[in-house]
């Protein structure tokens, strides 16, 4: 098995910014959003209906992101699009479910 390269932060290094934007990934709902959103910019309606899930939960989960400066809002008459804010989180979350994948698949029970 490969290891990767150091981590250039150190357990002395203050990490509570990324551990807000940790808490901000540890929704399914939320990553499945960004990763809509790798496609390019969408309106919330659009959202829901690729999603199947209620206006009020995509709601909830945008303003979640939002707050964590994952995504960028865009207002457009009486639609709002959103954005990716940075597609660097797309690297993050293909990371998560590699390792997650790796951790998992040998395990019985949780």
């Amino acid at each position: 098995m490969s290891r990767s390269p150091l981590c250039a932060c150190r357990p002395t290094d203050d990490l509570k910014s990324p551990a807000f934007i940790a808490k901000s990934l540890g929704d399914e709902n939320r990553l499945r959003i960004l990763l809509l959103l790798s496609g390019g910019k969408r309106s919330v309606s659009s959202i829901v209906e690729a999603l199947e899930l209620s206006q009020s939960l995509v709601s909830h989960h945008l303003k979640e992101l939002r707050r964590a400066l994952l995504v960028n809002v865009e207002r457009k008459g009486p639609f709002v699009y959103y954005e990716l804010a940075d597609p660097d989180i797309l690297s993050i979350i293909t990371d998560l479910n590699a390792v997650a994948l790796n951790l998992l698949k040998n395990r019985q029970t949780f």
